[in-house]
């Protein structure tokens, strides 16, 4: 596994946590999830851990010679 693609699931996991540990102190409507007011904690999060997930999905795929 690549140094990349290591760094970007390590980050994932932490922004999985974050989120884990919001939605318990806060809850988390459907709403606030999949559109986010400008500004909240929420804002962002679902956009750049899809592209994070994507990247290591195309890395993965090249490692082992299966690119899409």
């Amino acid at each position: 596994m690549s140094a990349k693609k290591a760094e970007l699931i390590k980050e994932m996991i932490a922004m999985q946590k974050k989120f884990t540990a919001y939605e318990h102190a806060n809850g988390v409507d459907p709403k606030d999830y999949f559109k986010p007011e400008a500004g909240s904690e929420l804002d962002g999060y679902r956009q750049k851990f899809q592209d994070m997930a994507n990247q290591v999905v195309d890395m993965a795929h090249s490692e082992a010679g299966s690119e899409r």
